[in-house]
Order: structure tokens, then sequence, then C-alpha cells
């Protein structure tokens, strides 16, 4: 079964943006913007690793909860 489709209003701005960032020319909207939805998975589950070995390198350099340091950084 094939997913329903709807019809999206986009400004000409954005779908000039999106012809722009097309992989080949008949790549259709939808596949540019799953492949938008994608990168944007990636990139928070990136941020997610980033911020949590940080938070472990922080509690190294300051230890728990002592972050009064942080006011003449």
């Amino acid at each position: 079964m094939s997913d329903e489709v709807t019809t999206v209003q986009l400004s000409k701005s954005v779908v000039k943006a999106l012809k722009q960032i097309k992989k080949y020319p008949r790549e259709t909207y939808n596949e540019i913007i799953l492949d938008l939805i994608e990168s944007a998975k990636e990139m928070k589950e990136f941020d997610k690793f980033v911020q949590e070995s940080q938070k472990t390198k922080m509690k190294e350099l300051w230890g728990e909860g002592d972050y009064s340091a942080w006011e003449h950084a």
C-alpha cells in the first residue's frame, strides 16, 4: 500500500532552494524533503553525542556541580 498524497503550499523561494539542492534532475521534492529530514535526524544525533562528550569532559575538569570558575573564564 502506498502513502497517501497531499498538497503542500511552498513559497517560490523555497521551491527555488529545493531545486538548487537536487542530487539529480528528476529527483522529486518528496525525495529532497525526505533527505533533509534524514540529515536533520543525523545532525540531532551528532549534537547529542557532542553534548554528552562535553558533559563528561566538564565533569572531569570541574567536578560534579562545581561551576563557580566559569564566572572568570
